[in-house]
């Protein structure tokens, strides 16, 4: 007799058919197909499972079979369908057809939550199986694909899956779970790892870094700031989520699916510490990292291979906030990433391939001590030329080449900090910012509606022609700006691109002189950290 089950694997995961064979002899359990530790620890949670609710432990020798036998099998979620498969070959309760079960079994009987469960609901429906078994706190993450065929129920403890099974046997079907949440439930507290913090209009001045941001969410361009501290860098990115465009519902599932084969602990907020995904992500994710994290961390793998924060950060935003101060073969690997849109990472059983379509937002000093570019003389940077070069390499030209927005920022000056009186200025509200970022987006939706593309950012080097039109001045510019700053072909197509996302912002078709002009803009600073003292002028 045989259950199916789900392991989750890199982005996805592999069904399972967990079989039972019940024969006469010494009594024990045995588990073939490379069942991994906590697999081989499940015959006694299984056992003592049984006994705490109620259950008889056939006292026979027990053969389970986890097939494919030929990969290797590791987590709990194997539990509740190894208890099963017991259950059945021993006649205590009845499985047939094409059911997936997940679950973790505690002693007591109880079910414990699992990651990868909206992973493996969309994997069952692939391969035909539209009935399901998971724990109760994973019903929030279930319900999310009810609407497209999945019949599940989410049981509290291993008594109530076997009542549900023998319902199944006598109506057909699983039992309704009239307690679900709904399928339509969405995240409404904002982006996930960091939420969003406060409103643009709450930061004063920093215009031409407010316009960066809203082209970098409209176009999903990568972005680098720098300049001293206390200039607003840290807090003007951590406001971006307020301008971006919610996902669309095929995004949203995919985002929410990534988080959950994650697991918990994924976010930096202890709000949702010990949570799994209960609800659809719908807002754009924004993930922040420490300076400290590791390569494996950043990037994704493990034993196991799991989503790492490029991958959380998928249709969103990975926010590097002091970015030399990471290490630097952390940010010498982002170089791929940020040029295929996914991850790759090698094992013997073969390559994972992890999806990672994020925009990078970097923030930095201008050097070690952070002063140089401070107005004031008499607290001027005291680092030596060498420190400063040493700090900026971090970066190296073939990351910057990358990055297609640099904005060089100071602090406010006084009279910008505002105040009460009626002369002070009134800052966009991130409402309004975000509604011409929605426009530009919806008429990229509809331009690379059919392909691949999602973003101005994903135009290659071979779809700019088509999707670039220019006047013959902006070409003009264009290649005018190119000759004098000796810039890449990769620049040269990341300032095309910026350009088609600020003419997008206006609605318009054709790219003029002024969009080019723009772009070059905020490409010409970030190769060298003594360009902040050309703001100062």
């Amino acid at each position: 007799m045989s259950v199916m089950a789900y392991m989750p694997y890199g982005a996805g995961g592999i069904i399972i058919r967990v079989e039972a064979d019940i024969r006469r002899g010494i009594p024990g359990v045995d588990i073939t197909g490379l069942a991994e530790g906590a697999v081989r620890e499940a015959r006694d949670r299984v056992r003592a499972a049984f006994r705490n609710s109620g259950f008889s432990f056939p006292m026979d020798r027990i053969l389970i079979n986890l097939a494919p036998a030929g990969l290797k099998k590791d987590g709990a979620a194997l539990d509740l369908p190894i208890a099963l498969s017991v259950m059945s070959a021993a006649g205590i309760a009845p499985v047939t057809g094409n059911l997936l079960v997940m679950g973790e079994l505690e002693l007591s009987g109880k079910i414990r939550p699992v990651r990868g469960v909206l992973s493996a609901i969309a994997a069952g429906l692939s391969e035909g199986i539209n009935e399901f078994i998971v724990p109760a706190e994973n019903a929030g993450e279930a319900a999310i694909l009810a609407q497209r065929g999945a019949r599940f129920n989410a049981a509290e403890n291993l008594q109530e899956a076997v009542d549900a099974l023998f319902i199944r046997e006598r109506t057909g079907s699983l039992p309704e779970l009239f307690d679900a949440p709904s399928p339509a439930a969405t995240n409404t507290d904002g982006a996930f790892g960091i939420f969003a913090e406060g409103d643009f209009s709450e930061v004063r001045g920093q215009t031409v870094y407010k316009r960066a941001l809203e082209i970098a969410a409209a176009g999903g361009h990568n972005v680098l700031v720098f300049g001293p501290p206390g200039a607003g860098k840290t807090m003007l990115a951590r406001r971006m989520t307020s301008i971006m465009a919610p996902l669309t519902p095929d995004e949203a599932v995919e985002v929410t699916r990534l988080y959950s084969l994650a697991g918990p602990l994924v976010n930096n907020s202890d709000r949702y510490s010990q949570r799994y995904i209960d609800r659809l992500i719908t807002n754009a994710p924004f993930r922040a990292p420490h300076h400290s994290a590791s390569a494996e961390g950043i990037l994704g793998g493990g034993r196991n291979p799991r989503p790492g924060e490029i991958s959380l950060a998928h249709f969103g935003v990975l926010f590097l906030d002091e970015a030399p101060e990471f290490k630097i073969n952390v940010l010498q690997a982002l170089r791929e990433p940020l040029e295929d849109r996914v991850i790759s990472i090698s094992r013997a059983e073969g390559p994972v391939r992890l999806p990672a379509q994020f925009q990078m937002l970097m923030t930095a000093n201008s050097c070690p001590c952070g002063r140089l570019g401070i107005r004031e003389t008499d607290h001027a940077c005291f680092c030596s030329p060498e420190e400063i070069n040493r700090y900026w390499r971090k970066f190296s030209g073939a990351l910057l080449d990358r990055v297609e927005i640099r904005v060089a920022v100071l602090p406010p000056k006084i009279e910008e900090m505002g105040g009460t009186g009626k002369n002070t200025k009134i800052e966009e509200k991130s409402a309004v910012v975000a509604q011409r970022v929605m426009a530009a987006v919806e008429i990229q939706r509809l331009r690379f509606k059919g392909t691949e593309i999602r973003r101005n950012a994903m135009l290659t080097a071979g779809k700019t022609a088509d999707f670039c039109p220019m006047s013959e001045k902006a070409e003009s510019a264009l290649h005018t700006a190119i000759s004098k700053m000796g810039l890449s072909g990769r620049a040269f197509h990341g300032i095309l691109r910026v350009a088609r996302t600020i003419a997008d912002l206006e609605g318009r078709e054709i790219i003029e002189t002024e969009h080019i002009l723009e772009a070059v803009y905020h490409r010409r600073l970030g190769e060298d950290p003594w360009e902040i003292l050309s703001v100062l002028s």
